[in-house]
């Protein structure tokens, strides 16, 4: 009796960004609503793989191996290397990515040519995006021209690649990864399999010869980085650059590093001759007022671990509307509102018939429970029409029941407050670490906001709730 046939396998398919699978293609994964990300599975099961060709460098112990060949290179830029975890890896892939315009070409040349001037190395920067003309124009407004850096514009993958074998770089600067195609892999430069094989063949090379790379990636309307989400899986680094188009600072966050911390923030100046780092970018989020008007109030936030003060403005005025406005800038309007609800409530701050308008200094963004002390006592000021004492800060969350509760890094935050020549300061009760050097700022613990309103205003000030 014959034996029947076996079926072939039917293809499956599976989503590049999360594994989710299907018996038949959709234009949209079913798990993370991705779209474009699924793609067909080979049939085979099983290792296709097997070992035919003996290791080039023979497994050794641990305890043998160099690790000076793995420390890292200082880029001279002392923000980036804050963020980076000291420097440059040799070997290591940085991703960084951010909206068009932020300043990240500006950045990445002015470490080409820092590097290249340092070191008297080999540079090479391939801009897929510009031509050799625009770039080198760009490096003579911010002064980034150098003997060693090379400048290639190129679009195929192989020819990228034959660049850094025909150079033997020190520094491998590809701007950008989704500009670069290759001819092996169908689709536009840009899409999933392009972007995948592209990161592939680059952290091979790098990996290989041990060439610390630096890949610039777009971003999506969300703010993610653009692309399939196994790119941010395959580099070692990656690198969110921030920053308001109508405001001079960016900000450089680390939200993958495997060489050092993902807490840290680089803040940096750009301008129309460069990018500067800011070692201390406290006093761009302060006004300079002559005189001490009523309305306004100083938090102290923190950007990764770093301590920023911030300035906090509130203009209270009657209201002609039967819905009163409440407009921000920089600050979440959700938060103020349930920070004004409270204020109303538990407070006694009459707003409920008032225009509130509540604004940051400097292009800042305060989006942290922190702020919300500094955020009641400003409106509360606003509308008393009576200014805060001179030299006052606040930090503090607020519940809805009137409470203010703890947040955390208070002594690192009381620390700067006291360094920027703040006087007084209005916190959680029973928040200050003990033992903590705060000579010459007069601590005024609160437990409700009520109380933190009073001793910021006066016992007569505002009424009781």
């Amino acid at each position: 009796m014959p034996t029947p046939r076996s079926r072939p396998a039917r293809p499956g398919f599976a989503c590049t960004e999360c594994g989710w699978t299907s018996a038949k293609w959709v234009g949209r994964c079913g798990e993370c609503q991705a779209w474009g990300t699924v793609v067909e599975e080979s049939a085979s099961s099983g290792p296709r793989t097997v070992a035919t060709t003996p290791a080039r460098t023979p497994a050794r112990p641990i305890a043998q191996i160099d690790v000076e060949t793995a420390r890292a290179r200082p880029t001279g830029i002392g923000e980036l290397d804050r963020v980076l975890g000291g420097g440059l890896v040799p070997g290591a892939v940085v991703l960084m990515a951010g909206e068009p315009g932020v300043g990240k070409s500006t950045l990445l040349l002015d470490v080409a040519a820092r590097v290249a001037r340092a070191e008297g190395q080999t540079v090479l920067y391939v801009t897929g995006e510009e031509s050799a003309g625009q770039v080198r124009l760009r490096a003579e407004r911010t002064r980034s021209l150098a003997d060693r850096l090379l400048l290639a514009a190129e679009t195929d993958l192989g020819t990228v690649l034959g660049h850094v074998a025909a150079t033997e770089p020190s520094l491998l600067v590809v701007d950008s990864v989704q500009t670069v195609a290759s001819a092996q892999v169908e689709g536009a430069p840009g899409g999933v399999g392009q972007v995948r094989e592209v990161a592939a063949a680059l952290i091979a090379a790098a990996k290989e010869r041990d060439i610390p790379t630096v890949l610039v990636g777009h971003v999506t309307k969300d703010g993610s980085v653009a692309g399939p989400r196994t790119l941010e899986h395959l580099v070692d680094v990656v690198c969110q650059f921030e920053g308001d188009r109508h405001s001079r600072l960016r900000l450089l966050r680390a939200t993958k590093n495997r060489y050092g911390p993902t807490d840290e923030v680089g803040c940096f100046d750009l301008s129309e001759h460069g990018i500067v780092g800011l070692a201390d970018p406290s006093g761009l989020f302060l006004s300079h007022a002559v005189h001490h008007v009523p309305g306004t109030c100083v938090t102290v936030t923190l950007e990764g671990r770093r301590p920023l003060a911030t300035e906090v403005q509130a203009l209270v005025v009657p209201s002609m509307l039967s819905n009163p406005r409440r407009t921000t800038s920089g600050v979440d309007s959700s938060r103020l509102a349930m920070v004004l609800a409270v204020l109303q409530r538990r407070a006694g701050v009459p707003v409920a018939e008032r225009d509130v308008y509540v604004s940051t200094i400097g292009g800042a963004r305060v989006v942290e429970p922190s702020a919300d002390l500094a955020i009641a006592l400003a409106t509360a000021s606003g509308t008393q029409n009576l200014a805060l004492p001179q030299g006052l800060v606040a930090v503090g969350e607020v519940g809805l029941a009137g409470e203010i509760r703890p947040v955390v890094g208070l002594t690192r935050r009381l620390s700067e407050a006291r360094r920027l020549g703040f006087s007084r300061a209005v916190v959680p009760a029973g928040s200050v670490e003990p033992g903590a050097d705060l000579d010459g700022l007069e601590v005024l613990e609160a437990t409700d906001l009520a109380t933190a309103t009073r001793l910021a205003l006066g016992a007569d000030a505002v009424p009781r709730p």
